[in-house]
């Protein structure tokens, strides 16, 4: 079974390329050239030079020994939380700025929805000086005002975007317009998401992640694969990030948590693999929440980072094939593990991260199991949702 992306730009039944005729130009650029460029000695020597040196990688791979003793297994914490910036998200900036420039590029777009990418995207356009324009849906601008503000303060222009559910997907819908509208610009899309290649290409400058588990758990226990692999999923970057150098391998078990809000049957939801079916989103064919005529259901999640109606053509593949497994956790069981892992370990995860810690109380593990979970953020952007929960979960 091949889980890598084909030469047509297909994980199996899903990816492709459905654009607009006049984004033809962009996605033929990039699919010419995104490989060579990757590839390159100059790309990998500087981009390796910003990941150590500016970004603080590698991450480290921590073993919670208090959460562990409560699961009796052995967790380790993959702390993307602890980059530059405060998530996993600034790995493929980097990339993407970088392959910007070498395709000549001098605006940069992005949508975000938590805030980190548009964070992340204007941090790396303030170091290499270029313009940045991020939309971000009117909600979510509302509940990730720090993130806001960190991105007016690197330069970036913020356009809160009016229509829809005023989140993530909507955000996205804008940007691809903008993008039709000024084709001299270039789209940076922050998950394994859109036309062929942006899923590959970030699901590649992620791959960093399990890179670094393969030789970091060799040093702690001298193997160099765990037992399991537990990500949080909206798009998907984190959990392909974490999954990458391990697709091939079937002792390790991939386990993708996605946001079942209020409740999978409740209306409020945004757990697509159960609630979704084939279809097209944002230029790629990949599973979606939709109506019986094919209108794109409104996703919901105490988390922006989670709150999309679909995911990564990639993952929708892993989870047909069965080589990952598809779990969910309510907003109230994602609140319970980020407030748990705040008081076990002294660590405050992002609302998303929250949703992987999660499906520690969904699995049973063995005693000697190792259990690697991807924690992709910090919580930092999202103390004004856990503050308003904390007299519920720290009674």
């Amino acid at each position: 079974m091949n889980y890598f992306v084909d030469t047509k730009g297909y994980y199996g039944n899903y990816g492709g390329s459905f654009i607009p005729e006049m984004l033809y130009a962009n996605i033929q650029e990039l699919q010419d050239n995104y490989l060579q460029i990757l590839e390159s000695e100059s790309f990998q020597k500087q981009y390796r030079e910003l990941l150590t040196e500016y970004v603080g990688r590698p991450s480290p791979l921590y073993f919670a020994k208090r959460l562990s003793e409560k699961y009796n297994t052995n967790i380790y914490l993959k702390r993307e939380d602890l980059n530059h910036t405060g998530a996993h998200k600034i790995n493929n900036c980097v990339g993407q700025v970088l392959v910007a420039q070498h395709l000549n590029k001098k605006k940069i777009i992005a949508e975000t929805g938590a805030g980190q990418h548009g964070v992340a995207t204007a941090t790396v356009c303030a170091l290499m000086g270029l313009e940045c324009i991020v939309f971000m849906g009117e909600v979510d601008v509302e509940r990730q005002q720090p993130n806001v503000k960190r991105m007016e303060m690197l330069g970036a222009q913020v356009i809160p975007v009016k229509s829809g559910s005023k989140t993530l997907k909507d955000a996205t819908n804008e940007a691809f317009r903008f993008w039709i509208n000024n084709p001299d610009s270039f789209y940076i899309i922050g998950s394994v998401v859109g036309a062929h290649p942006y899923p590959d290409m970030v699901a590649r400058l992620q791959s960093i992640i399990s890179e670094e588990i393969t030789w970091q758990l060799a040093e702690k226990i001298g193997r160099n694969y765990p037992d399991y692999i537990i990500a949080c999923i909206g798009g998907g970057s984190n959990a392909i990030g974490a999954y990458y150098h391990f697709l091939n391998d079937t002792r390790v078990k991939l386990i993708s948590v996605e946001a079942a809000g209020k409740g999978i049957d409740s209306g409020k939801s945004a757990a697509t693999s159960i609630l979704g079916s084939p279809g097209i989103l944002h230029a790629s064919k990949t599973l979606l929440m939709q109506t019986k005529d094919g209108q794109v259901t409104e996703p919901y999640s105490i988390s922006a980072g989670l709150d999309y109606p679909g995911i990564g053509p990639v993952h929708a593949h892993l989870f047909e094939t069965g080589r990952a497994i598809a779990q969910n956790a309510t907003d109230d069981e994602a609140l319970q593990a980020g407030f748990l892992l705040t008081r076990l370990e002294g660590i405050i995860p992002a609302i998303e991260s929250a949703h992987a810690l999660a499906a520690l109380e969904k699995n049973t593990f063995k005693k000697d199991d190792i259990v690697v979970v991807n924690l992709s953020g910090r919580g930092d952007k999202d103390m004004g949702t856990y503050l308003k929960y904390k007299d519920v979960y720290l009674k």
